[in-house]
């Protein structure tokens, strides 16, 4: 099982040997109210960045703790249970599982999954189906405002991101006119506009951003669905409407610097925000968790129907999952990044 090594202060970029691989024993028998599980997939998102601090610097996160087994997103079968709710081969899930092969849970902690709704696609938990796929249909039901029939124009930001990827695809099927993606590769560029039915896509390494956002949005911005934060947020904050709105789902090149979250925008920038009256509020999905159950059955039928196409980026084995947190944070991934524990 790993355990975790913090780095020292809040700045600094986090690389794979802030791990450790460790060999432990768990105990042999199971308490009442126990499952005993065998780790299939883990997650590893953006987020976790922020518990690489002792200040995680937010009111929901807790550090990870040194030498303590890391966690986050996983699933996994059970392989025996004194749950009266779980039983031998469920597949069950968890926001806080343990980065470990096998483990002892409270059953009561983890939710049960049927396979069958994502296609038996059982990593999709963790993704389009998951906190991430939440993340992005909530974040642009409540802060969006999109409206079928609005003409709206949505740029994303990390667009070939887990959450980047859905969220484009999301605002079109929640009625926006046009969506551009804004991506760090060629590649990644190439997926959004021909797979995942993006109008266009930005590689914002080549050329010039602005340049290419006014060809391509020739009308404006009215929705930004913003992961990345920092020089392109300005830049595409700059070319929104009047009364637009700013999903502030994350902030990735803003998160190994000691700033506030959400980081404070340049004052010029701040200035378009308030003079266009753009709206920029701190989104947490976890602040919407009753309405989690039809928001997944909404994101499972359209994964089923092909309206959503999710992508994934694999790593295999548990000694690898430093190294894919590290692939991650410098947009190694195109889709959801995961880690495949065993079969």
């Amino acid at each position: 099982l790993f355990d975790f090594k913090i780095i020292v202060g809040k700045n600094g970029v986090p690389v794979a040997e802030n791990f450790r691989l460790e060999q432990s024993k768990i105990a042999d028998t199971i308490q009442a109210g126990q499952v005993r599980v065998r780790t299939l997939y883990l997650s590893v998102d953006p987020y976790m960045r922020c518990r690489m601090n002792e200040d995680t610097g937010s009111d929901y996160l807790l550090p990870w703790q040194l030498s303590e087994v890391a966690d986050g997103g996983g699933i996994g079968v059970v392989e025996e249970s004194k749950h009266d709710s779980l039983a031998k081969g469920d597949f069950v899930t968890s926001f806080s599982w343990p980065w470990q092969t096998v483990a002892i849970l409270d059953g009561s902690l983890l939710q049960k999954l049927v396979p069958q709704l994502v296609n038996g696609h059982l990593s999709y938990f963790l993704g389009a189906a998951g906190i991430t796929g939440l993340t992005a249909l909530l974040g642009i039901k409540e802060k969006g405002h999109v409206a079928v029939g609005a003409n709206q124009t949505m740029v994303v930001s990390g667009a070939a991101g887990a959450c980047g990827s859905l969220a484009g695809q999301i605002g079109r099927l929640e009625g926006c006119s046009r969506v551009v993606g804004i991506a760090g590769t060629d590649e990644k560029c190439s997926i959004l506009v021909q797979e995942m039915g993006f109008d266009a896509a930005i590689n914002y390494k080549k050329g010039n951003v602005a340049e290419q956002l006014r060809e391509l949005c020739p009308g404006g911005v009215d929705v930004y669905f913003d992961n990345v934060g920092g020089d392109i947020s300005d830049t595409v904050i700059s070319q929104m409407n009047q009364n637009s709105h700013i999903i502030l789902c994350g902030q990735i090149s803003q998160y190994n610097k000691d700033v506030p979250y959400p980081p404070p925008l340049p004052p010029d920038v701040e200035k378009i925000q308030k003079e266009r009256n753009i709206t920029r509020e701190r989104f947490l999905v976890l602040n919407y968790m009753d309405k989690q159950e039809a928001s997944v059955l909404q994101l499972c039928q359209w994964i089923q129907e092909g309206k959503l196409k999710v992508r994934e980026t694999v790593v295999e084995g548990l000694a690898n999952i430093g190294a894919a947190f590290q692939s991650m944070m410098n947009g190694g991934n195109i889709g959801k990044q995961i880690v495949s524990v065993s079969k």
